[in-house]
């Protein structure tokens, strides 16, 4: 199941995992993307909190949490490679991974169109 937070963060849930990341339509307005400011694994966040930033040659700007629970991965090959965000954002570009806390907060956020 994927779904879409309206700051354009996605969250593709299996189990009680979710994996986190831009939108395509959010990674192409940022332009190419130059730096990706990794979370931390093992931290508790709630939905809508800022979780992280990515700075493109156009802005930078903050990640928020589509959903609240605990850090369990984060996608490193975005340190060397932050343009995996641009290339494939809905697929290689994920961002962190993230153990469910509350399953009901999927009912606010948007089916894919």
């Amino acid at each position: 199941m994927k779904k879409f937070a309206e700051s354009h963060e996605y969250v593709i849930v299996e189990g009680n995992v979710g994996t986190v990341g831009i939108s395509v339509g959010a990674a192409d307005e940022l332009g190419d993307i130059t730096y990706v400011d990794l979370p931390e694994v093992g931290k508790e966040i709630k939905k809508g909190d800022a979780v992280c930033s990515v700075e493109s040659v156009k802005s930078a700007g903050d990640i928020y949490s589509p959903v609240s629970g605990k850090i369990i991965e984060v996608n490193s090959d975005l340190e060397d490679a932050p343009e995996k965000i641009n290339e494939d954002a809905e697929g290689e570009g994920w961002i962190y991974k993230i153990e469910l806390s509350d399953e009901s907060e999927l009912d606010s956020l948007k089916d894919e169109d």
